[in-house]
């Protein structure tokens, strides 16, 4: 029996489906999730969501949450959360960049330096899962032009 999964960020249903495995960045370190696990609740770290079907797999990024584990369930409750291809990487480049200009000026106590570090953070987090984990596009032949 495969196990139900959803991921729900706090502004959307990011994925519903069901799966053979999923794996997961918990407080306590990266942990792997299959049917019939035993009940548990753990926090979140930032990292990656891994969801196995057969030979298929989907990755997610996730900021921060928890995940709920039931005996054929998972439920995960994130702060942040998007696929992989969903993920804009020049904007995820530039929020990188914003966030090393305000960290580089603002006092290390203040409330800017520590929004900034987490946005860099985030950041660093999508461009990674970007590099990791993007399915690349396949490449296209350019049409033959006929020869006189």
């Amino acid at each position: 029996m495969p196990l139900k999964v959803e991921i729900i960020a706090q502004d959307r249903r990011v994925w519903t489906g069901e799966a053979d495995m999923v794996v997961l960045p918990g407080g306590e370190g990266e942990m792997g999730i299959l049917p019939n696990h035993a009940p548990l609740l753990t926090t979140l770290e930032p990292g990656f969501v891994k969801i196995k079907k057969g030979d298929r797999e989907e990755v997610f990024t996730v900021v921060g949450g928890f995940a709920e584990v039931r005996p054929n369930q998972v439920i995960i409750l994130a702060d942040a959360a998007e696929h992989v291809e969903e993920i804009d990487a020049a904007r995820a480049q530039a929020a990188k960049e914003r966030a090393q200009r305000i960290l580089e000026s603002a006092p290390a106590d203040s409330e800017a330096y520590l929004t900034a570090l987490a946005a860099l953070r985030r950041a660093n987090l999508r461009l990674e899962a970007v590099r990791r984990y993007r399915r690349e596009k396949p490449m296209t032949m350019p049409p033959q032009q006929p020869t006189p």
